[in-house]
């Protein structure tokens, strides 16, 4: 059994920016344990593995592996995973069009793939499961945990509560700019702060004033996601984050449509990411979200241990 990879940057037109991420191949006899020591390894947010599809109408079945646990469903493995496919043209013998369909624990992920000059870039995900809400958290636990104030906090359009499109996170408004970019994890809290424990994970955002909403910044909304319980001090680039926070913004509206959002992510941590959301929403109800972005690549080779 010959295993190869390719790492891509996701979420960025050039390498080193974005969220990397290692797309393995040829592991169809690799065990659940085998793929999770190799993502372990990479030590990525994610690895994926490209397995043949179940039902032959699909592109691929696609496993996402944390360097702790298997995912089912991730925004930046499927944006990754597809680009990295359709730089190939082709999948178990296969040629590949600008639509792929991944099989995923959460359900079957639809992807368009996005070209530049006739070429791909990059792609766009629908998310798979419908959009949802849960518990709230208390204003002074989301503070606590991000090394913040309880004024710090936005509640006037919505309170810290977890969204989901596919994979679960806590969302929670900050008041400005300065509050994002002086956030900080705090292990401790997110351990024991008793409203965020269950979840583990805080996507914070701030709304700039962009394109999309008649503004000048360059974006729509800034964020940053925190997971230090699971592994991830900060990361570049949640795709699945953002779903949730699309999903929860289209939830909002008052009027049927689609909203559209560009997200930045990463910047503070030297790895800028740049994120396009789509929601769609119409008769009281979130019926669409859609997450995508640009793709680099950075490295492909072969595994000789697993």
């Amino acid at each position: 059994m010959t295993l190869t990879f390719e790492t891509v940057d996701v979420f960025t037109d050039a390498a080193f920016g974005g969220n990397p991420l290692a797309v393995v191949f040829g592991g169809e006899d690799l065990s659940g344990e085998a793929m999770q020591r190799i993502a372990r390894e990479f030590n990525y947010s994610e690895t994926t593995f490209v397995l043949p599809p179940a039902d032959p109408a699909n592109t691929a079945r696609v496993r996402i592996f944390s360097t702790k646990r298997e995912m089912p469903f991730a925004g930046h493995p499927n944006v990754g995973t597809a680009t990295v496919l359709a730089w190939r043209g082709e999948a178990f013998g296969r040629r590949l069009g600008d639509r792929l369909v991944f099989e995923e624990i959460a359900g079957l992920v639809p992807i368009a793939v996005q070209s530049d000059g006739g070429r791909p870039v990059g792609a766009m995900l629908t998310a798979p499961a419908a959009f949802s809400t849960g518990a709230e958290a208390t204003v002074e636990d989301v503070a606590a945990c991000l090394g913040l104030t309880p004024a710090d906090i936005r509640t006037d359009t919505h309170r810290p509560i977890v969204a989901s499109g596919g994979l679960p996170f806590l969302v929670a408004e900050l008041t400005d700019r300065a509050a994002l970019e002086r956030s900080r994890p705090d292990t401790a809290g997110f351990a024991s702060a008793a409203t965020v424990v269950p979840h583990g994970a805080i996507l914070s955002y701030v709304r700039t004033g962009g394109p999309n909403t008649g503004g000048t910044d360059t974006v729509d909304i800034r964020a940053r996601m925190f997971a230090p319980i699971r592994n991830v001090a900060e990361d570049p680039a949640t795709g699945s984050a953002n779903v949730a926070l699309m999903g929860l913004l289209a939830s909002l509206q008052a009027t049927p449509g689609t909203l559209v959002r560009r997200i930045a992510q990463g910047v503070e941590m030297g790895r800028p990411s740049l994120l396009e959301g789509e929601a769609d929403w119409r008769d009281g109800k979130v019926t669409a979200i859609r997450m995508g972005g640009r793709c680099a690549p950075v490295m492909r080779g072969e595994l000789l241990a697993w």
